[in-house]
């Protein structure tokens, strides 16, 4: 148990820094984009005394590093500054558009994860036969296809030419189970189309691996059945690479839904990084960026944490 906290804890440690050096480059590589931020929010007409005042007052004539030590500690304390195109705090910004995000992800996941294990599994259990070989060509072509020429044929066909379902989506505050549907139905299926494919290939290979160990081997000679083998044996060990699996293809739902949300017109958190870019925006970019890594990070620490309790080997000095 001591083992485990302290591998825990280093694993912790480990994205806390991690957080603050990737935090360091998003404000470096931000500060170095092209053109001014004041400039962009007053207009080619503005004078240079307004410029200039307003610089002052947003803090761009200060020094870099003086500028990324506020910036951090507004970050640490929940207050990431004032957005520069209308004023409003960044914090009351993001938390309109967070919580939108994370519905769209959560849906994607609902119904990605329990398609794509079962994908997975299946693939491994039969391994060589043709229902393998069909998954396996399936799930390629659909890691090949880009996720905007998902959405923009699901627009097409189903809000176009059946208008089954709308090209928007409306958020809705209480929304029956129908109207969620319609909404929410395009957005998920452009995104479960590429995570589905990654989730079920890393399952497919990490249920593979388990069966040629020898105890799997040992099992099949025995007489078990190939479930029996792949369910009682082989899945319980491949739950370390399966959670890396899952939480590499749902770090994907937060950062690379920017195409599907403009696509659809969907108000979230990568929609308005989007926007803040135009804007020029920068406290805005840089706490949307932050939330991105954090996810990103929180999962893959997640995946680490089931990894070490499941597989005993990495609990070793």
């Amino acid at each position: 148990m001591r083992v485990t906290l302290q591998l825990i804890l280093k694993r912790m440690a480990a994205a806390a820094l991690t957080l603050l050096l990737v935090s360091i480059i998003i404000f470096t590589i931000t500060s170095l984009l092209p053109g001014d931020a004041a400039q962009a929010a007053l207009g080619q007409n503005a004078t240079a005394a307004a410029v200039a005042a307003l610089r002052a007052r947003l803090g761009l004539d200060q020094p870099v590093l003086w500028r990324y030590l506020h910036w951090l500690g507004g970050l640490l304390t929940g207050h990431p500054g004032y957005s520069y195109s209308n004023g409003l705090p960044v914090s009351a910004i993001i938390s309109k558009r967070l919580p939108q995000s994370l519905l769209l992800a959560a849906a994607t996941t609902v119904v990605s994860v329990p398609f794509a294990l079962t994908l997975g599994i299946l693939a491994a259990m039969y391994r060589g036969s043709w229902l393998d070989r069909a998954l396996s060509t399936t799930t390629l072509a659909m890691v090949a296809v880009p996720e905007f020429l998902v959405a923009t044929a699901g627009v097409l066909i189903f809000a176009v030419k059946l208008q089954w379902l709308s090209a928007l989506t409306f958020v809705l505050d209480h929304p029956t189970p129908l109207e969620f549907l319609r909404s929410y139905a395009l957005p998920v299926l452009s995104l479960c189309f590429v995570v589905t494919a990654q989730m079920a290939r890393m399952t497919r290979a990490a249920v593979i691996d388990q069966l040629s160990q020898p105890y799997a081997e040992m099992a099949a000679l025995k007489g078990v059945g190939s479930a029996r083998v792949v369910l009682t044996h082989a899945l319980p060990n491949a739950v370390g690479p399966i959670a890396n699996a899952i939480a590499l293809s749902l770090s994907y739902l937060l950062g690379g839904t920017i195409i599907v949300e403009t696509i659809f017109d969907y108000p979230g958190l990568a929609r308005l990084m989007v926007d803040a870019v135009s804007y020029r925006d920068m406290p805005l970019l840089q706490a949307c960026a932050m939330i991105f890594l954090a996810a990103y990070l929180g999962l893959v620490l997640i995946a680490d944490i089931c990894a070490i309790v499941s597989n005993p080997k990495l609990r070793r000095p």
